[in-house]
């Protein structure tokens, strides 16, 4: 795909996903974790998109779509599953996880098209008096440029989405983008998607015992031990994997947010992790199976600043239980230390 065609897909997907966000009155009160429960449920989208944005061009198309909206991680995030059809006959279907940052107190949204598989980069903001702002900033037609979605005209049925451009540094801004959402009550979810089932076996919840070695790559042997548990279930009509993490180690309660999508293209899964205590994803960890194996590699930085080669690696699958061990290396894949080790046991229900 081209550098021009790359960014106006992505421009396009990156826009499909919005469903209008906006802060109920009780949210308004609060510290911003709660802006999107207003949204949960179901959507007819229509969509209005300049065709070719910062180029004097004037013809705008016209799609048609829906979109699910669904709570996870305790309502700490949530989902959108987004599918509409362009004039073109182009069929786009894409997957939304919004992560809520107490800090900060923003929100990072994130986007992931079905035709790619892999995240985009996060668009950031927060609403105010009822309006909502997320900005970002991304390569277009082979230039940087700032984007602004911008959320209104928000009632309990209903709420408009612009999306602009501009490449002044925010003097000018350019409409581009203009989708006006129209809740439908009780509507039936798609079906199954068929897509990899690599991860069916871990769909349901588990017990985890967990083993982390403290001081990865150094001299230190010292290794601590603590329970939690997982619960994975698939979204974004199986083409996804969210798995929800608790666990108690000595330093306190932890909580995470695992997020699996699958790339057709390159037949692999890109993996990320989100934290409790921040609200957005890690940079994600690409790989897949082979006879009954998994891999997954990236790039992570230590606490004392080196970057070394990460690896994870699922073994021993059966019905009832599976194993995860991650491991780091420090010149570049010749040799591993071992870190962390769950054991997972299924519950039945």
């Amino acid at each position: 795909m081209t550098l021009r065609k790359h960014a106006a897909a992505r421009t396009l997907a990156m826009c499909l996903w919005v469903t209008c966000l906006a802060v109920s009155p009780a949210a308004a009160q609060s510290d911003g974790a709660r802006d999107f429960d207003f949204e949960i449920g179901n959507w007819k989208t229509h969509i209005s998109r300049l065709r070719r944005p910062l180029s004097g061009d004037t013809v705008w198309l016209e799609y048609d779509g829906t979109s699910v909206v669904k709570p996870v991680w305790n309502g700490r995030a949530n989902t959108v599953e987004l599918e509409v059809d362009g004039p073109d006959g182009r069929h786009i279907q894409g997957l939304s996880l919004r992560l809520y940052d107490p800090r900060s107190r923003q929100w990072s949204l994130n986007f992931v098209n079905a035709a790619v598989g892999t995240m985009s980069v996060p668009t950031v903001g927060a609403f105010e008096n009822g309006r909502g702002e997320f900005f970002d900033w991304e390569e277009y037609d082979g230039r940087m440029i700032l984007v602004r979605n911008v959320w209104k005209d928000i009632t309990p049925t209903s709420c408009r989405f612009e999306q602009s451009f501009s490449d002044d540094g925010g003097k000018t801004w350019e409409l581009n983008w203009v989708a006006t959402d129209t809740r439908v009550p009780d509507a039936p979810l798609p079906p199954a998607n068929t897509g990899s089932h690599d991860f069916d076996f871990e769909i349901g919840a588990w017990t985890v015992q967990n083993r982390r070695l403290l001081n990865p790559l150094t001299d230190s042997a010292r290794w601590i031990r603590f329970d939690g548990t997982s619960v994975a279930r698939k979204v974004w009509n199986g083409r996804a994997v969210l798995v929800e993490l608790e666990s108690d180690p000595p330093s306190g309660r932890s909580e995470g947010l695992i997020l699996r999508t699958y790339d057709p293209r390159a037949r692999q899964w890109n993996v990320t992790f989100a934290s409790s205590r921040g609200g957005g994803l890690s940079p994600p960890a690409v790989g897949g199976f082979r006879k009954g194996r998994g891999e997954f590699y990236d790039l992570e930085r230590l606490a004392d600043g080196r970057t070394v080669l990460a690896r994870s690696v699922l073994s021993d699958i059966t019905p009832t239980s599976y194993r995860l061990e991650s491991a780091y290396s420090a010149d570049g894949g010749r040799t591993w230390q071992v870190n962390w080790i769950s054991t997972h046991t299924r519950v039945r229900t």
